[in-house]
């Protein structure tokens, strides 16, 4: 059981939904305790599961259309330094690859090296 929030009492008991403190009466949430855990990290995962970091370098899987550029991005192509960030619509990777300049990929259209 979670230390009380108000005293830090250690004899907190469940009632119901809540957690109840005999020392101090204080009465909270028990959705709001939680675990006492740290919150997890999010896990962002390559197109055959690896587990990608920052500074990793990857490889495009598939050939990617890029709007404004009449070739777009080959498979095959090298990405170094990749950073990882919560973008819009699932582009989790924040990148600058050589002929292109700056922009977001998702993680499934690449493959860690």
């Amino acid at each position: 059981m979670p230390a009380c929030p108000e005293c830090a009492g250690a004899y907190a008991y469940e009632m119901g939904s809540l957690l109840i403190c005999p020392e101090c009466g204080h009465e909270w949430p028990l959705a709001a305790a939680g675990s006492g855990e740290a919150p997890e990290e999010r896990v962002i995962k390559d197109a055959v599961g690896n587990v990608l970091a920052d500074g990793d370098t990857v490889t495009v899987v598939k050939g990617l259309k890029v709007k404004g550029s009449p070739t777009g991005i080959k498979a095959g192509t090298k990405v170094r330094n990749i950073r990882l960030v919560d973008g819009v619509d699932g582009h989790d990777i924040d990148c600058r690859i050589e002929g292109f300049g700056q922009m977001q990929l998702k993680s499934g259209v690449v493959r860690k090296v």
